[in-house]
């Protein structure tokens, strides 16, 4: 496998030299593997989502580089090599849900006939096909979350971000969506990068599993997760709390360190 994402002793701080200066990250090096579902997970403030900021180049490491796919973090930008989901949808009310999914394609100059293909195509992909005419308030938290996750993938990015996108979303449908997700990722030649708080969140989806300690984030350890297909049944499997036990005592142990 090659490396869609490399990180190389990226380390973060804000505010340099002020009263107010933060150490987010320090000399963090990952590599990601094409069509890995990697998690990052930590204590509050560890500095997940800083990690992945810097991955899509929206703020810049202090030390260290970035590759993803092979360029810069900042050409993959430009290139848009990846798409994001944030815990907010983060859709448009005056457009229509297919008009929402067309909106980077648009941006993208793609034509007219081929934007409305291609969220014909998205839609099916999230099973929404019947609902490309209605507005985004008429749809619930979870079937928002799927369209932002079509809209994010329907350049077809190699690389797909995501910050706590379920973080708002109650347990049932939570969990529901996190199928979705893995049913999405299966059948889409897409690497993931997945922030979360949820240690059986990060198990049930994941192939690796990314323990970071509190702040400066460091990578404190990684978890190999291997459960196969993913399905209900799994969340009752001694595997999985096998898995989440060891996530669990893995983040007990970096807070006692630290602590």
């Amino acid at each position: 496998m090659s490396s869609r994402v490399e990180v190389a002793g990226v380390s973060k701080l804000f505010n340099a030299g002020r009263p107010n200066e933060v150490q987010a990250l320090s000399h963090i090096t990952l590599a990601i593997e094409a069509n890995e579902f990697v998690s990052l997970i930590g204590p509050s403030g560890c500095g997940k989502s800083t990690l992945l900021r810097c991955i899509a180049a929206l703020t810049d490491a202090t030390e260290g580089s970035i590759t993803v796919a092979g360029k810069s973090a900042e050409q993959a930008r430009v290139d848009q090599d990846y798409g994001m989901a944030f815990q907010k949808a983060g859709l448009f009310d005056w457009r229509t849900v297919a008009k929402n999914i067309e909106l980077p394609l648009e941006l993208m100059g793609w034509k007219k006939a081929d934007r409305a293909r291609r969220a014909t195509e998205m839609l099916r992909l999230v099973q929404l096909d019947e609902f490309g005419d209605h507005r985004p308030a008429e749809l619930s938290g979870g079937m928002q979350q799927r369209v932002a996750i079509a809209r994010a993938l329907s350049f077809e990015p190699s690389l797909l971000l995501m910050d706590e996108p379920f973080g708002a979303l109650d347990e049932m449908t939570r969990e529901h969506m996190q199928a979705e997700l893995l049913r999405i990722w299966r059948s889409t030649d897409t690497t993931v990068v997945f922030v979360t708080h949820s240690i059986p969140e990060a198990v049930f989806l994941s192939t690796r599993v990314i323990v970071m300690s509190p702040r400066p984030g460091r990578i404190a350890t990684e978890i190999r997760v291997d459960l196969g297909d993913r399905d209900d049944d799994t969340r009752q499997d001694p595997a999985f709390f096998k898995l989440v036990t060891e996530v669990r005592e893995a983040l007990r142990s970096v807070e006692d360190s630290a602590g």
